[in-house]
């Protein structure tokens, strides 16, 4: 008799712009279940900049990130795939959100999705040009992109990422195989 296979759960570290839902939603389609604090911010809140204060974002998102933290522990213990569409920018939330997928027995995978300034600006500026309808498409500056740039802390080796080359096969195979390559570049 075969052994059940743990329940997979995808973590992403990157800034706007660098394909995070892109992925996570090739990774829907693959049977994952998407967890986005960002669409929820949105659903709860409205657009950020337009229908709350630009100031206000991480107070709004704290009680819907606590709120996906128990789902996620709730889809991961019932078996489920798991993407969780988000950036995780430092250090300490990567591994309290690693911690959560490993305590509910999941083999949990961290995505790096690295990108230049001008690269990410050039995404994100397409974007703003999108409709106001797209929870995914709130207005963000190249100056909000410099800011976030310095807050975010790229994982180190120590945290074993996948440097993510554009291809979810590629985060798919490292689920597989349960390996975590440290750059598929």
């Amino acid at each position: 008799m075969t052994q059940p296979r743990a329940p997979r759960c995808v973590l992403m570290a990157g800034l706007p712009g660098s394909g995070k839902t892109t992925l996570a939603r090739a990774l829907e389609q693959q049977g994952f279940i998407r967890m986005c604090p960002d669409e929820q911010v949105w659903q709860e809140h409205g657009h950020y900049g337009r229908d709350f204060p630009r100031g206000q974002y991480r107070i709004r998102e704290r009680p819907i990130l606590d709120r996906i933290a128990t789902e996620l522990h709730d889809a991961l213990t019932a078996g489920r795939d798991v993407v969780v569409d988000h950036g995780f920018w430092t250090v300490e939330e990567r591994e309290r959100w690693r911690a959560a997928g490993e305590l509910a027995g999941a083999q949990v995978l961290l995505v790096y999705l690295p990108g230049d300034h001008d690269t990410l600006w050039k995404r994100i500026d397409e974007r703003n040009r999108t409709t106001y309808s797209d929870p995914n498409s709130m207005y963000f500056s190249e100056d909000d992109l410099r800011r976030h740039g310095n807050s975010f802390v790229a994982p180190g080796l120590d945290e074993s990422p996948l440097v993510y080359d554009g291809r979810p096969e590629t985060v798919l195979t490292a689920l597989v195989d349960g390996d975590t390559p440290q750059s598929t570049c």
